[in-house]
């Protein structure tokens, strides 16, 4: 599953994807909605491989694009799991240890580190590499009747797309040995008590809500949301603190974030009767239609 870095490198943007035959790509509002759409099962196989790339490199490039969020068109699959036959082509010959996380895992790991927010909308299965790619993300919704898992020891071999590592972080130790060795399904249901996503919906709710999310990230001012990303991401490190003071002072210089700041204290932030809905203190501060109370709604003329 080594990636072809030239891909990733093309410097196009979503809306320029070419030559993509595994997904389908829509662009609303800077938020790029990725339906797989890979009968009979949306395999994780060579095909797959070259348009992820293409599209996390895409993603990465575009500065129009603040959110990426990955759906199925299957109901039944999100994605199934790496091609079998593509694992048993890889190369067995002896290697030396490796130096650096291998090709898959760099690649994965860009949807980690990019000041973009990567959400996954699951809807049915996502085992093995499936649940891998989703555990990429930066978070996992899931329908209540969704099955995610790591299948892969029943076959004898090991998740070797992040799924050991992204999986213990998530769940912990014992949950991930359990969920990695007993090789069973995780509902949607018990993947959100147990941290795998982070919430289970109803079936006609998913979209809706991640919608929702989705775009109501997308209006943030983006250094901001890059800002933050970066030192969440920074937190079980000893300099998380470092990369939060860095960003806080980045985004307290922006034109944008400033405005807003003016914005939230002009529309009754700061206020007993403003703040008891601070929602509609912060759409209006955005300059999104307004869900206010009649106080901060008069004020916000004055």
């Amino acid at each position: 599953m080594g990636p072809p870095d030239a891909r990733l490198e093309s410097g196009r943007t979503v809306s320029e994807l070419e030559g993509v035959s595994t997904l389908r790509v829509d662009v609303d509002g800077g938020v790029a909605w990725v339906t797989i759409d890979h009968p009979p099962m949306n395999l994780w196989d060579a095909a797959f491989t070259g348009d992820l790339v293409a599209l996390i490199g895409a993603v990465e490039h575009d500065d129009d694009m603040r959110v990426a969020v990955l759906t199925s068109a299957d109901p039944e699959y999100f994605i199934a799991h790496a091609d079998v036959g593509m694992i048993l082509g890889m190369s067995t010959e002896p290697r030396p240890p490796l130096t650096e996380a291998a090709p898959v895992n760099r690649l994965l790991d860009r949807m980690r580190a990019m000041p973009k927010v990567w959400i996954a909308a699951i809807a049915g299965i996502a085992r093995g590499g499936g649940s891998e790619i989703a555990l990429s993300c930066d978070m996992r919704f899931a329908t209540r009747s969704a099955r995610l898992g790591q299948p892969e020891v029943a076959l004898g071999i090991i998740p070797g797309a992040g799924g050991t590592q992204r999986l213990t972080r998530l769940v912990g130790r014992a949950r991930a040995l359990e969920i990695v060795l007993g090789c069973d399904d995780v509902s949607g249901d018990e993947a959100a008590a147990i941290g795998y996503v982070n919430r289970a919906l109803p079936d006609d709710e998913l979209i809706p809500f991640v919608r929702r999310l989705a775009s109501s990230i997308a209006s943030m001012p983006a250094v901001a949301v890059a800002g933050a990303k970066e030192a969440v991401n920074a937190a079980p490190e000893s300099g998380g603190f470092l990369v939060e003071g860095d960003r806080f002072h980045d985004a307290l210089g922006d034109s944008e974030s400033r405005r807003r700041m003016e914005a939230f204290l002009r529309l009754g932030g700061q206020t007993r009767e403003g703040e008891r809905d601070l929602g509609a203190i912060s759409s209006g501060s955005a300059g999104r239609p307004a869900r206010a109370s009649a106080t901060w709604a008069r004020s916000s003329t004055s």
